[in-house]
């Protein structure tokens, strides 16, 4: 049911089912950029949760509640934070989730 980088990525933690509304919520997974293996990065919480309106299913309006998770390098102390749109080059997906993470990629 749901795109293969979100389950890959992204872990379920909560759902809320209301009478046409479903809510699906989701954290990042702690697995920093594969561009950064080579800093020291420290897992620094999320960033503020985006909600987006997805196709509906079974009669319902469903709503993926997104955190992405961000990190900090101990030497630098940048703020580092996946690119959705690196990630998505080497993965099959479909262009209406492509849009999607281009879409969280904003926030």
């Amino acid at each position: 049911m749901l795109p293969e980088l979100i389950v890959e990525y992204f872990d379920l933690i909560n759902t809320k089912i209301e009478q046409e509304k479903t809510h699906l919520f989701f954290e990042e997974k702690n697995i920093p950029p594969k561009e950064h293996n080579n800093k020291q990065l420290v897992s620094k919480g999320f960033l503020n949760e985006v909600t987006i309106q997805d196709f509906p299913l079974r009669g319902k309006f469903i709503y993926l509640h997104i955190k992405r998770r961000r990190w900090t390098d101990k030497q630098s102390q940048e703020i580092i934070q996946h690119n959705w749109n690196i990630v998505a080059q080497g993965t099959r997906m479909t262009q209406e989730f492509a849009t999607f993470l281009k879409e969280i990629n904003r926030y």
